[in-house]
């Protein structure tokens, strides 16, 4: 059996926390795919050595596009790093139902996808590594980030799912990251 990849697919990359993992993950010298839908914003992390691709987490298309360029020059994707997200306020019965929709499809569904993508490449392998970003937001709930506050609990229900779900040898992790408040360019908009 070949050597498992330690190529490492992060999700969200043109700012803040995204931006920031690349940048540590290239220092401690891992192959790093850097992602943001706008790949022009990612030149900084090229210019440092990441690959970088387009990838909008609400688009199946695109989601499968970018696993299936690691798998081809990796193997499989050893790290897959969900950091793509955002937050939005306002009262549960003030946020319009596209916005609500919008924001699940990003912080949820898009993350279960990349997960679903990765997997049969982690198994197949039998290595590999899950990172969700979550926030202390999936942990407590402030008047006016409900919405915001359901994605995040959604995505700690769903990392606690993986660890049951994923009966690895003791080489694989999944984790949850809970990041408390950080500055990113959409957060400062």
């Amino acid at each position: 059996m070949p050597d498992p990849s330690k190529a490492a697919l992060i999700t969200g990359c043109s700012s803040g926390i995204g931006q920031a993992t690349a940048e540590r993950l290239l220092s401690d010298g891992w192959n790093v795919y850097a992602t943001a839908r706008r790949p022009e914003t990612l030149t900084d992390l090229e210019a440092k050595g990441a690959k970088t691709l387009a990838l909008d987490v609400t688009d199946e298309a695109s989601m499968k596009a970018a696993v299936d360029a690691v798998t081809e020059a990796e193997g499989a994707v050893g790290v897959l790093v969900n950091n793509a997200g955002y937050s939005q306020s306002g009262a549960v019965e003030s946020v319009p139902m596209d916005q609500v929709r919008r924001q699940f499809e990003t912080n949820v569904f898009g993350l279960i996808r990349m997960c679903q993508l990765v997997l049969p490449g982690m198994r197949q392998q039998r290595w590999g590594k899950i990172v969700n970003l979550s926030s202390m937001g999936g942990r407590l709930v402030f008047p006016g980030g409900g919405l915001y506050h359901a994605t995040k609990y959604a995505v700690e229900a769903i990392s606690d799912a993986l660890r049951f779900e994923v009966p690895w040898p003791r080489s694989a992790h999944r984790a949850t990251a809970v990041p408390t408040p950080s500055s990113t360019a959409r957060s400062r908009a």
